[in-house]
């Protein structure tokens, strides 16, 4: 799901900004590690990382090397290999030292974030609360903000929505910087669960804000999402011809830029075009989105009925 994919974007951009809390001089790699990050290649971010690794052994510094090991074991779970993920968290907890709260607190969120993806939602609930006392106990801001954030995500509807707006307002309030980078992920998040209630003109102004907020804040690959976003929620208003409009620049700013095609955004064009009876001009966008969609292994395991819709009103 399209939403799917802006929260994992989202969430790595924000953890991006994570870095280490030691006072002692490290070399540059070693205090900006985070830098390593590739988004659309975990499997190169991990082995990027694991470069550093003799050189966060060597230094010394055990909050240093126990920050580094979270990163790996994030860069594992998101491709799947949640036993290695755990593997190394039990490495990083091993070394953290008593006084490491920083540690602590990423070492928990790491654990919950691969419960979550491994299907154990609820166990990974009692970690995400634990990282967020610990967080706001030792004044880690923007942790904490992450703790409540994943709360959001996987807590049922009623109390989801609670925590998205309590991590707004951390965000909002914070006096670290860092945890105001939060926003565009949480106006997203909030505005998806409002969406999936079916408010849908509360859902338009988070995803609205979403917008301005990424316009300033983000790059063009998230601006765009957030267009996207905004042109969905136009579309379950019922405000069709706007939503096809929107779709239409975004495939425009897509084929400008030189992007990747986006299956997404053809499918929302067929679906724009569909509800306004235009159904010779949508079929080729079905097609099109059927094409690209059927290649994403998240959506074969878990949205097969949506991929045989598309691929039948493609006629494929």
């Amino acid at each position: 799901m399209f939403k799917r994919i802006l929260m994992v974007i989202t969430l790595l951009l924000a953890l991006c900004q994570c870095g280490c809390s030691s006072s002692v001089e490290l070399p540059e790699e070693l205090r900006n590690f985070d830098k390593l990050w590739n988004y659309g290649d975990p499997a190169g971010t991990e082995a990027a990382l694991r470069e550093l690794l003799p050189k966060a052994e060597q230094c010394g510094d055990s909050e240093v090397h126990v920050c580094l090991l979270t990163q790996i074991a994030r860069a594992q779970g998101l491709q799947g290999d949640f036993d290695g993920a755990a593997a190394t968290l039990d490495d990083a907890r091993a070394l953290m030292g008593q006084e490491d709260h920083l540690g602590q607190v990423r070492i928990l969120l790491e654990q919950g974030r691969v419960l979550n993806s491994s299907g154990k939602r609820e166990e990974s609930i009692p970690l995400f609360l634990e990282a967020l006392n610990v967080a706001q106990t030792n004044g880690h801001e923007f942790h904490a903000v992450d703790a409540a954030h994943m709360l959001g995500i996987v807590e049922e509807s009623g109390r989801a929505m609670e925590w998205n707006l309590k991590a707004i307002t951390m965000a909002e309030e914070a006096t670290d910087e860092r945890a105001g980078k939060w926003l565009g992920a949480l106006y997203n998040n909030t505005g998806w669960t409002l969406h999936d209630q079916g408010l849908f003109a509360d859902a338009l102004d988070l995803f609205e804000r979403a917008l301005v907020w990424r316009r300033t804040n983000s790059g063009e690959v998230e601006i765009r999402i957030a267009k996207w976003s905004v042109a969905r929620a136009l579309r379950s208003l019922e405000r069709t011809e706007e939503a096809l409009a929107m779709q239409r620049e975004l495939l425009t700013e897509i084929e400008t830029a030189g992007a990747d095609q986006d299956g997404y955004v053809f499918e929302e064009l067929g679906e724009c075009l569909l509800l306004l009876e235009r159904v010779d001009e949508a079929r080729p966008h079905f097609a099109k989105a059927w094409e690209l969609l059927s290649q994403d292994s998240w959506l074969v395991a878990n949205e097969q009925p949506r991929l045989d819709r598309l691929k039948e009103l493609g006629g494929k």
